[in-house]
């Protein structure tokens, strides 16, 4: 969905998956922020919480962080991360269900569109 949208994936669509993790350039902020709050917002857990970037040691600029997991810290569960900064980056990994991670992801496209 996201290589369609025209967002360039790594890995792509084609290539043979080894992880499952994806990560997605966005070329901006505001849609970086946006994807991964609505992410968040269709999450099973804390769904009203909105994620802003912010400081995180070890990085030189703000992070934003979503991941509405049952499991403190699980990255199995979606999730959607990275620093706020060029090529705005965001990691999307895990995903309970195929069906929760299509509806979340056609969510956030939507959220970048309006």
């Amino acid at each position: 969905m996201l290589e369609k949208a025209g967002y360039e994936t790594t890995p792509s669509s084609t290539t043979r998956r080894t992880d499952l993790i994806q990560a997605v350039q966005f070329g901006n902020a505001e849609d970086m922020i946006s994807f991964c709050q609505s992410i968040q917002h269709h999450s099973p857990i804390d769904a009203k919480a909105t994620p802003i970037p912010g400081p995180l040691p070890g990085y030189d600029g703000d992070v934003i962080m979503a991941a509405g997991t049952f499991v403190l810290g699980a990255s199995i569960e979606l999730s959607a991360d990275g620093p706020v900064a060029p090529p705005y980056t965001a990691y999307v990994q895990g995903g309970l269900t195929f069906a929760h991670c299509k509806v979340a992801i056609r969510r956030a496209l939507q959220s970048m569109i309006n």
